[in-house]
C-alpha cells in the first residue's frame, strides 16, 4: 500500500519544491496545500471585495479550488480559472496568512485536502499537515532553515521569476509569516510530536531530496512494500 507523507514548515524552507519532486520520483501526488489558500487570497484581491474577515470567508464560500493533472504537471485552479502563477505574488503573499487563520476558510480547506489523502500516494505540504490534516501519516517531516537562508532563497527564486524584491524586505516578510503563523490560534505552526525536524541551512536540493527519499525508504520497510 503507497502511504502518506506529510511535509510541514516555515515559509522559504523548500517544502513545495522538494515535495513535488519526491511525489515525482515515487510516482505519488504532490498536495500543495498553501497554494490552495493561496488562491482564496487571489481570488479576494481579484475581486476587489475587500480584505476584512467577512469579505475573506464570503469569497472562500462560493469559491471552489482544485488541483488538477494537466499533462505531467498539477495545477491550481480557482473555480475554472488556472491560477498557479497568479498565486505567487507579493500581494498574495501579503495576504495568505490572515486567509488560512480564518476558521471557516480552513475547514473548508481541510475537508478538501483530507478527501485527496485518504487512499494514500501522496505527499502533501503545508504548515499544519502533520499535526491537524493527516496526523496518521506514516512520515512526518518539519523542514526548516534560519530566516536568513530562508530569505536568501525566496530572493534568488524572485529574480529568475523576473519579480525581484529587496533581501531586507524578504527577510522581513519571512519574519512576519513565521510570527503570524506560529502565533494564530487556529493550527499554529510546529512540529507534530512524532515528525522528524530536519535543518537543511547547508543542505542544497539534491541533498535535501536524497534524505527524504531515505526517510521514506525506510518506512516502507518498517510498514511492508506493495507487492
Amino acid at each position: 500500500m503507497k502511504k502518506t507523507v506529510a511535509i510541514d514548515g516555515p515559509a522559504g524552507a523548500g517544502k513545495s519544491t522538494i515535495a513535488k519532486l519526491v511525489a515525482e520520483k515515487l510516482g505519488y501526488i504532490y498536495i500543495d496545500t498553501g497554494a490552495m489558500y493561496r488562491a482564496v487570497a487571489w481570488k479576494v484581491l481579484d475581486t476587489g471585495a475587500g480584505t476584512t474577515d467577512e469579505a475573506i470567508i464570503r469569497t472562500a464560500e462560493k469559491l471552489h479550488v482544485s488541483l488538477r493533472f494537466v499533462g505531467d504537471n498539477v495545477r491550481v485552479f480557482a473555480d475554472d480559472t488556472d491560477v498557479t502563477e497568479k498565486i505567487r505574488t507579493p500581494e498574495v503573499t501579503a495576504l495568505v496568512s490572515q486567509v488560512a487563520q480564518l476558521g471557516p476558510v480552513r475547514e473548508k480547506m481541510v475537508e478538501l485536502q483530507r478527501g485527496m489523502a485518504k487512499d494514500g500516494g501522496v505527499v502533501m505540504d503545508g504548515r499544519d499537515i502533520g499535526t491537524v490534516i493527516i496526523p496518521d501519516a506514516e512520515l512526518k517531516l518539519f523542514l526548516t532553515a534560519s530566516p536568513e537562508v530562508r530569505a536568501k532563497r525566496r530572493f534568488l527564486e524572485l529574480e529568475e521569476k523576473g519579480t525581484p524584491q529587496p533581501y531586507e524586505d524578504v527577510l522581513a516578510d519571512i519574519i512576519k509569516r513565521d510570527k503570524a503563523d506560529s502565533e494564530r490560534e487556529i493550527a499554529p505552526l510546529k512540529p507534530a510530536d512524532d515528525s522528524i525536524v530536519f535543518v537543511n541551512d547547508e543542505y542544497d536540493l539534491e541533498q535535501t531530496i536524497c534524505y527524504v527519499l531515505g526517510l521514506i525508504d525506510a518506512v516502507e520497510h518498517f510498514y511492508g512494500r506493495e507487492n
